[in-house]
């Protein structure tokens, strides 16, 4: 029966490996049971909404897995590091995050996995540079990921202060090696399933007396 769900979520600066991640990780899993959402600039029609309208659409049903790739937490990150949202607007948000997560969780029974993908500086203009250099990466240039990464510094301030903030737990995944990272996101994926995967009940047999 249908009874729990999961949603993974995949934060990280640009160039940290998450849309690679979930091909190497999730590519042999069942679609019938999975779907992606990846979270880029919110439309319109979002933008009219409170900042959890998108997310809140896209959670799992129970039976479903789920994967954000970034998430409702580009609300807080962003608009931070561009000084768009005030400080006490970011602790409001967080608190309304994680008033979120716990509803998911309490009352549809969703398990939340969060990852925070962590590249250092130089890998990430390792890998940007690539990005113009080689012609299979060239589709995911994109000028203004040089413009983002010289806010490094404010960037990284906003996640630590995200990740010590939320209720759920995040790991934190180094991505230079994207092998391991590969490896440490699918391990502890595996886990959490073994470990929601239901038992079959145990029933005793009486014997049949002659």
């Amino acid at each position: 029966m249908k009874k729990q769900s999961l949603l993974v979520i995949l934060q990280g600066m640009d160039a940290s490996g998450k849309d690679s991640a979930i091909e190497n990780v999730f590519s042999n899993c069942s679609q019938a049971g999975m779907q992606v959402h990846s979270f880029k600039t919110p439309s319109e029609e979002e933008n009219v909404h409170d900042f959890l309208w998108r997310a809140h659409q896209l959670t799992p049903a129970k039976g479903m897995m789920h994967i954000f790739n970034r998430s409702y937490y580009e609300y807080v990150l962003i608009q931070r590091v561009h000084r768009i949202i005030s400080k006490k607007r970011v602790k409001k948000r967080l608190q309304a995050i994680n008033n979120f997560e716990q509803l998911l969780q309490f009352d549809n029974d969703t398990h939340i996995l969060k990852f925070f993908l962590n590249i250092s500086r130089k890998e990430q203009q390792r890998q940007l540079r690539q990005r113009i250099k080689d012609p299979e990466k060239q589709w995911k240039y994109n000028s203004k990921d040089f413009a983002e990464a010289k806010l490094w510094d404010r960037y990284m301030d906003c996640y630590s202060y995200v990740v010590s903030h939320s209720d759920i737990r995040w790991h934190i995944i180094p991505v230079d090696d994207r092998d391991y990272r590969d490896y440490l996101i699918a391990k502890t994926i595996y886990k959490k399933l073994r470990h929601l995967v239901p038992k079959m009940p145990t029933v005793k047999v009486k014997k049949l007396s002659h």
